[in-house]
This record gives structure tokens, sequence and C-alpha cells, in this order.
């Protein structure tokens, strides 16, 4: 579990590089793992607060094989973490 963490957390930062970093991402599960660890490294703020949240109910979702509703949460949840 480590290592895939690890993994996620170095494909973030690699991603976060990119200029495309901006646009949202695609609603998929390896995505919503990659923005839940690029997080981890990001400093406190009201719109981290706001964007974990989303992302523990899009993680709820998910496990319950709510997909459509997982998605919306994510979305909301990059929403949240663009905004200033």
């Amino acid at each position: 579990m480590k290592t895939l963490l690890t993994a996620a957390a170095f494909v973030a930062f690699t991603l976060s590089l990119s200029p495309a970093s901006a646009a949202m991402m695609a609603c998929t599960k390896d995505n919503m793992m990659k923005s839940a660890a690029a997080m981890g490294g990001t400093p406190d703020t009201p719109a981290k607060m706001a964007s974990n949240k989303e992302m523990a109910m899009a993680n709820a979702d998910m496990s319950n094989g709510k997909m459509k509703s997982a998605c919306m949460h994510y979305m909301k949840s990059q929403k949240a973490m663009m905004a200033k």
C-alpha cells in the first residue's frame, strides 16, 4: 500500500509540473487517487478543507458503487482547490 501511495504521489508531483495541470482531470479512480496524493503536500487552507470534504464524499460514493455521484464530488473538489 505504501508503494502504491508513493507512486501516486510521484505521478501527481510530475503531473503538477506540466502546463496542462491547471485543467480539470477526468473522473477516474486513478485520477482521484492522484488528486488525493497531491493534496497532501499543500498547505492547510479553507480551499483544501473544502476539497478534502468533497474527496471524502467522492470516496464514500465510489465505495458504494455510485460513480456518477462520486464524479460530481470529485469535480467539486477540483474546483475548490482552484479557488483562491
